[in-house]
This record gives structure tokens, sequence and C-alpha cells, in this order.
């Protein structure tokens, strides 16, 4: 099985969050993305302040390695425009994929049209841009029922206003790896809640993010049927080795 094509190396630590530089931070994702053009890894998924200068790094090494980077992130909770004018950016700046998170929260509290208007408005422009769009779904914020209802509806969108013919170019995602759980519960991919994205988002693909640090764990994530998964521990994985750092 070659893991490498599964796979998003990831990092998304602000410099806040990770105590380090700008520049720091701008080093560590260049490393990021030279890991991934060493190592065959098919995507870089990074924040959108970086995606100019990485965009730059792989032209340079002319390298086919995919950049993502992420849309409202983490709090998925950002007005509809505000999103949209960073997912413009990004795709100025050189993105090939954005993930969205979507506003989980107006879907918990019954605001559905809003979801609707978000997930169609967005997932066009970007499709339009020829670009690759990921619906964040944020799993471990929900309970089973509403993993299954906000899946569907996302499946039902794309199928109805998109196109099913698009329906490749629209992933639902488990996890940003950085929603807080009480008592160290999961908070990303984990079998159960994969199944029941798998179950309900055809024909979208899967995408299982946050918590993959192992080679078994991608492994059993891609037999379940995921066609890519986000992970800060990818070069570990490749290599075999199991890491508890990382989302």
């Amino acid at each position: 099985m070659n893991i490498n094509k599964y796979l998003d190396s990831t990092y998304l630590k602000t410099p806040e969050q990770a105590g380090i530089s700008n520049s720091d931070t701008l080093d560590l994702v260049h490393e990021l993305a030279q890991e991934a053009i060493d190592n065959s890894i098919y995507a870089v998924m990074i924040r959108p302040d970086y995606v100019r200068s990485v965009r730059e790094l792989l032209n340079t090494k002319k390298s086919d390695v995919i950049l993502g980077t992420v849309i409202g992130f983490p709090e998925g909770s950002f007005d509809l425009n505000e999103k949209l004018r960073e997912a413009q950016r990004a795709i100025a700046d050189g993105a090939d994929e954005l993930d969205f998170v979507i506003n989980y929260e107006a879907f918990k509290k019954g605001n559905i049209e809003t979801v609707k208007e978000e997930v169609e408005t967005a997932t066009s422009i970007v499709l339009r841009e020829g670009k690759i769009i990921k619906w964040i779904i944020e799993t471990a914020a929900l309970t089973d029922q509403q993993i299954i209802q906000i899946t569907q509806l996302i499946r039902d969108i794309v199928l109805d206003k998109i196109g099913e013919e698009n329906a490749a170019k629209v992933f639902v995602k488990s996890s940003t790896g950085f929603y807080i759980t009480p008592n160290g519960e999961p908070n990303g991919a984990n079998e159960h809640v994969i199944k029941l994205m798998l179950d309900n988002a055809g024909p979208l693909p899967v995408k299982a993010s946050g918590g993959v640090k192992s080679k078994e764990e991608a492994e059993k994530m891609i037999s379940l049927g995921v066609h890519r998964i986000g992970t800060s521990s990818a070069l570990a994985i490749i290599k075999g080795k199991t890491t508890k750092e990382g989302y």
C-alpha cells in the first residue's frame, strides 16, 4: 500500500500557539514542504499566511506536491464573506485545495439555511477556480446523529446544486485536530466516526484528519475507504514509526 499518496502533511499552529516567531514558523512550513518533496507525500496543509511563500518554494523545486490551506480555522463560525475573502486570497496566493471549517455551531443551533448558503456558495466559487474543497465538520463537537445529518447535508447540496459530476472535488473531512474535548477524549478521526461519514457521504470522498499518528492507523483508515488523511505525523507514518505528538 502506497500510503504517501493519501497523506496531507500538516502544520497548522500559529506562532503564538507554538511559542515561536513568525519567521521560525515560515521555516517550519518550508521544511514541511521539502519533506513532502523528498518523500513523495501527496500534499502539504498550512495556514493561509504562508501559502504564497510555499507556492514559490514548490515552483522553484518544480514539485507537483499539492498545496492546501485552511479557511475559517479552527472555529468555523466566521462570517461567510470573511471566509470567502480568506479563500480568494489563498487561491490568488497559489493554493490548490481549501479546507473550510463548516459553521458547525450554526448547524447545531438549527440554522440550517446559514450552513446551506455557506456550502453552496463557497463550493461553487472554489470549484469555479479549478480547486478542490473539503468541508471540515468537527466530529468531536457533534453527536453521531449530527455527524450523519451534516454529512448528508453537504452531500445533498453538492448533488442538487453543484452536480454529481463534481462530487470527487468536494470532500467531507472529520476534524481540525484543534477542538478541545473533555477528559482527553479523542478529538479527531476514529473508526466509528469515519464509518458514519463514509456511510453517508458517497459519492463525495472522505478525508480522515486529527489523531492519525501511526502507519497502522493510516492503513486502517485507507482500508475503510477514505481518500485522504490529514496528519502532522506524515513523515513518521511513512517511516513506520508511531508518535504521540501532533494532530
